[in-house]
């Protein structure tokens, strides 16, 4: 590592290159269609989706026209494409309207006529439309269950993919005849398109039966309307053959791999050999922390299975079982969990945050975490052990000063987590 960096400093980099990669103003120019026949009509959903819009606006030469919705606060200047902001991660009135415009406004095509879909994390709630005889209400209630239960996110949304108007492939089937391309920024483990913002413009082989599978797994309660509609099948999803979807491809743009990859170069920039342990992580973040406190202190105390200095990068997304009732957020309680697991272990450092700028529902990414992190804890009144068990990871770093806040990154490529273990006497 560079005499000149700090460890907070270097982590705080890899995030920023991290982030930098799937920008949409990188990301999105080398893949935009051909210009069709007729109309270019441009949708979208997700946190990165008003910037991925800005980017088409500025390299598209032709006409063009569209809507996509966005998170509160991550909307950017569009001229000829509406940008309409939504809430996120429970859904609200404002993108259930988006989704029955989005749905309006792609219902006349023709065979000569192409939508681009711009689609990236989150886009699950912002683009809400319940299938009919399910309120709002139900979908919100549903929703904010599911969050706390620590269903993991290929759960969630096979769940919402059955209780939609809108996504597991409807919204392609909505286009036809029209020539659908689908631009996707993956915030999903496994990259797989149909859990990226619950595959609105994708083919979705799973099933009514096996979303109740995972409602039963939980021990969910769910409405009788709900019920209705996955017991009785009517939410089954737009399956694999289907011919709406004949003219309807999708691209992953930027994943979660492409932004450990650019981490990875600015560490070994900093004379740090990277290792990318998995880019689709998933598990209970504080069972995770273990983990990876387990390995850390095994490379920093004998050198193995990584010589120092080194540092262990990883993405995907995992859950927390909401017992408490604190401000937490997965990031933080995978960092809180690894913190206590080190106990001040002198060489290793952290960072864990998520790349779209929000951990949990506060507007904070992440946080870090130093060889001195417990004792400054201690030192303030706060109890490691106590904020953990009461999920306030937020509170427990937010009060030592180590958040992580970046503002609306205008992306989503779903956690990043890295863990610096510095040579002997740095």
């Amino acid at each position: 590592m560079t005499h000149k960096q700090s460890p907070r400093d270097l982590l705080h980099a890899m995030f920023n290159a991290a982030i930098a990669a799937a920008q949409p103003a990188h990301c999105v120019p080398p893949h935009l269609p051909a210009a069709p026949k007729g109309r270019l009509i441009v949708i979208g959903a997700g946190k990165a989706s008003a910037a991925m819009a800005q980017a088409v606006e500025q390299h598209w030469p032709g006409e063009l026209s569209g809507l996509v919705v966005t998170r509160y606060g991550y909307g950017v200047p569009c001229e000829r494409i509406e940008i309409a902001e939504a809430s996120h991660p429970v859904p609200d009135a404002a993108g259930m309207q988006a989704a029955q415009r989005m749905l309006a406004l792609v219902g006349k095509l023709t065979a000569d006529d192409t939508v681009l879909c711009l689609i990236s994390g989150g886009g699950s709630a912002l683009l809400a439309l319940p299938l009919a005889g399910i309120t709002l209400a139900e979908k919100q209630h549903l929703n904010r269950a599911l969050l706390a239960s620590g269903t993991t996110i290929n759960e969630i949304n096979c769940v919402r993919r059955h209780l939609s108007s809108i996504k597991g492939g409807r919204l392609a089937a909505a286009c036809h005849p029209a020539r659908v391309v689908t631009l996707a920024i993956s915030d999903v483990p496994g990259d797989k398109p149909g859990d990226i913002a619950s595959g609105p413009t994708v083919a979705d082989a799973t099933t009514c039966e096996d979303a109740l599978d995972i409602v039963r797994r939980y021990a969910i309660t769910l409405p009788a309307s709900l019920r209705e509609v996955l017991e009785s099948g009517r939410g089954e999803s737009v399956k694999p053959g289907d011919a709406r979807l004949a003219a309807a491809s999708i691209v992953l743009i930027a994943t979660p791999q492409m932004a450990l990859e650019a981490a990875a170069a600015v560490a070994r920039a900093a004379g740090v050999t990277p290792y990318i342990l998995g880019d689709s992580l998933e598990g209970e973040a504080r069972d995770v922390g273990k983990v990876m406190a387990g390995i850390a202190q095994q490379a920093a105390r004998r050198g193995q299975p990584f010589a120092t200095p080194c540092v262990l990068l990883s993405g995907g997304e995992t859950t927390v079982t909401v017992r408490g009732d604190g401000r937490g957020g997965r990031n933080v309680e995978f960092l809180l969990s690894l913190g206590i697991a080190l106990d001040g272990e002198a060489q290793v450092h952290a960072l864990a945050g998520d790349t779209d700028g929000v951990d949990g529902q506060e507007e904070i990414a992440g946080a870090c975490l130093a060889p001195d992190t417990l004792k400054r804890a201690w030192a303030q009144g706060l109890r490691p052990r106590d904020s953990l068990e009461r999920n306030d990871g937020h509170g427990f770093f937010q009060a030592l000063g180590d958040s992580v806040v970046t503002g609306p990154t205008l992306t989503n490529v779903n956690d990043f987590r890295a863990i610096l273990i510095t040579a002997a006497g740095d």
